[in-house]
This record gives C-alpha cells, structure tokens and sequence, in this order.
C-alpha cells in the first residue's frame, strides 16, 4: 500500500515540494549564459561563471532524448521497463522511466514529449520509507 504524499520522501534532492506539498523538480540557471543544470553548483561548467547560478523550477514538461528497453533487473523489479533520458522544457537533462507506454520500439517515438509525473517510487528502505520519485509519460500533442 502507497504512503500518503505527505509521508513520501524526495528520492534525491532536486525533487522538492512547495509550501502546500506539491512536488516540483529543481533546476540551476546561471544567470550569466542562461545554461540550465540539475543539480547544485557554484561555478557553470559552460561558460565557467562563479557564483551566478540560482535555484529554478523546472517546467514537468521535456523531449525524449534516448531510451532503452530494461529486460534483466533487480529481483523484485518488474521487466520489462523503459529507462529514458529527457530534455527537460528550458533546460537539463534527467534520467528516468518512461510510464504509460508498451516497452516496445514501435509504441515509443524519439523526440516525442514527455510529462513529468509524481508518485510513489514503489518501494521502501530498510526502515520502512516510501520515497516521491518522478516518472516520465507521453503527453498530449
């Protein structure tokens, strides 16, 4: 059984939630070149300003980049899955599952776009933790 929203834990630490809960993806813009990263930096590793990256909120919306069809996993990991990698609107790159599409080439389409989805990363740490993790599924034209 999922554990409530509130009870879920960011499964890394670009995943934050705004005051009322919602969860969102963080991004790093530097304000010199307008280069967009994930995850937390000083200096940009584009145009090599220091202390010009701020904190941004990534649109839950991207491009399909690559992606590969997963047949041999972890025991307890459903096969067969889609693994993807996603231009984010604006900016960055995650990496991630693709969700709501048979694992097959001919259902996925490079370049097509992508949602970004929240939930329940569908499983829990030795304490017991469920963790909020996002996912990737096609999204309306």
């Amino acid at each position: 059984m999922a554990a409530p929203a509130a009870e879920l834990k960011p499964v890394v630490k670009f995943l934050k939630r705004h005051a009322d809960g919602r969860p969102y993806l963080e991004g790093h813009k530097c304000e010199a070149c307008g280069t967009v990263f994930i995850g937390e930096r000083s200096v940009c590793s584009k145009c090599f300003a220091r202390d010009r990256i701020r904190a941004v909120e990534l649109p839950n919306r991207g491009t399909l980049y690559a992606y590969s069809i997963i047949h041999r996993s972890y025991p307890g990991v459903e096969v067969p899955f889609v693994s993807a990698v996603v231009d984010v609107e604006g900016g960055g790159t995650l990496k991630g599952n693709l969700m709501g599409v048979k694992p097959d080439p001919k259902t996925i389409e490079m370049g097509m776009p992508v949602e970004i989805v929240y939930g329940d990363a569908g499983r829990t740490d030795a304490e017991g933790h469920h963790y909020l993790a996002y996912f990737f599924k096609p999204a309306a034209r």
